[in-house]
């Protein structure tokens, strides 16, 4: 049968690329020496208020407790960035609504979740074909449940992980998503293992606007802009507001100066391209949708997930900071912040007031100070 699960393994590589994954790698259950990390962190309280990280006792870093049986961790990347993206100019222009690059097609959970789930699909009827006794148990991931997924695909040799916590590739940087099948397959281990080549570059750490890693390799959640912009369900603190700049869904800073980004192919999923300007779109342009609109344009994109409120919250810091802009522009931000006021909750009218004040009061105004992302170089 060993033969034929290295058959198996090498077939599972031209499924996933069929499928449109530009990797695949398969690694044991073992995550012993995360084990320390993730305890580390929760105790620093880096997790902020999502609770959910610490739920689930030690399956994070046992996935034959998650799925019972599992002995292999099939672990596959996609990239997402799309053709035409320029997250650096679109940082630089304090007139536009900065969205995270993962998030301006279609949300990927959906898309890669179908994909993974044909795969398994596949691979069930390969082991019922081969070993009829053998009966595949198997269960697909993408970012849905309690997994480690990037040191898991640094396991089965898809990268290292950086000093800012992502997984890097050498080829594709980091602009891409990760998924898992836990099976109960024995198949051979494919992975190679990847040194870390991050050296003594600091770029992503020193790039952060809120200063969210308090070491390399590691990230306190309550500072970081994708946190504070999309699971943090309350007001966004006023010590990070000004760093927020324009960035009102999430936050690409650390992936955009870093040097292995500088050559990252573009997405060939047309599901991941932009939808309705959203990479280049005007602040109070998005501030100006109403609820309705808001509901119909971002059905099936990840943006949803943060809801109305969320939206006009973030749109709100981000009018706060555009105090840059021509006299007449200014006057238009100053007159939609008001007129929208009334019709919002307490949560959006207290964002609403602190943009007033950058805009109206010269004392409260700042001098935009956007890090050096000029340049892809530490």
């Amino acid at each position: 049968m060993t033969n034929t699960l290295q058959q198996l393994a090498l077939d599972i590589k031209d499924w996933a690329t069929e499928l449109g994954f530009q990797q695949v790698g398969i690694t044991d259950t073992d995550l012993a020496p995360e084990e320390p990390r993730l305890q580390e962190w929760l105790s620093n309280g880096y997790q902020a208020d999502m609770g959910w990280m610490a739920d689930h006792g030690n399956k994070r870093t046992r996935p034959h407790e998650l799925l019972p049986g599992t002995c292999r961790v099939i672990s596959v990347r996609m990239n997402y960035l799309p053709e035409g993206s320029e997250p650096i100019e679109i940082l630089k222009s304090s007139d536009r609504a900065y969205i995270a690059r993962y998030a301006l097609g279609r949300d990927y959970h959906k898309l890669i979740r179908k994909r993974l789930s044909q795969l398994a699909k596949r691979i069930e009827q390969a082991v019922a074909a081969m070993e009829p006794t053998l009966t595949a148990n198997q269960r697909p991931f993408v970012d849905s449940a309690p997994v480690l997924e990037r040191p898991l695909a640094a396991k089965a040799g898809l990268g290292w992980i950086g000093k800012h916590t992502l997984l890097l590739n050498e080829e594709a940087g980091s602009w891409f998503f990760l998924g898992e099948i836990l099976t109960n397959v024995p198949l051979p281990l494919t992975a190679t293992p990847v040194a870390n080549q991050c050296g003594d570059c600091q770029a992503c750490l020193k790039v952060c606007p809120t200063d969210a890693f308090p070491k390399p390799y590691q990230l306190d959640a309550r500072r970081c802009i994708s946190f504070l912009t999309i699971e943090n369900k309350g007001a966004i603190p006023l010590e990070f507001r000004e760093p927020m700049g324009n960035r009102v869904f999430g936050c690409d800073d650390c992936q955009a100066i870093c040097p292995w980004n500088k050559q990252a192919p573009n997405t060939n999923e047309m599901d991941f391209s932009p939808r309705h300007q959203l990479d280049c779109e005007e602040l109070i342009e998005l501030f100006l949708w109403q609820e309705e609109e808001f509901m119909k344009k971002t059905e099936g994109s990840p943006i949803r997930r943060i809801g109305y409120e969320g939206w006009l919250r973030n749109l709100s810091v981000g009018l706060g900071n555009a105090t840059d802009q021509a006299p007449d522009v200014r006057e238009r931000i100053i007159t939609a912040l008001q007129q929208k006021r009334p019709d919002t909750s307490e949560l959006v009218q207290e964002h609403i007031d602190w943009a007033l004040l950058q805009q109206t009061n010269p004392n409260h105004r700042r001098k935009r100070k956007i890090k050096n992302t000029s340049t892809n170089q530490p």
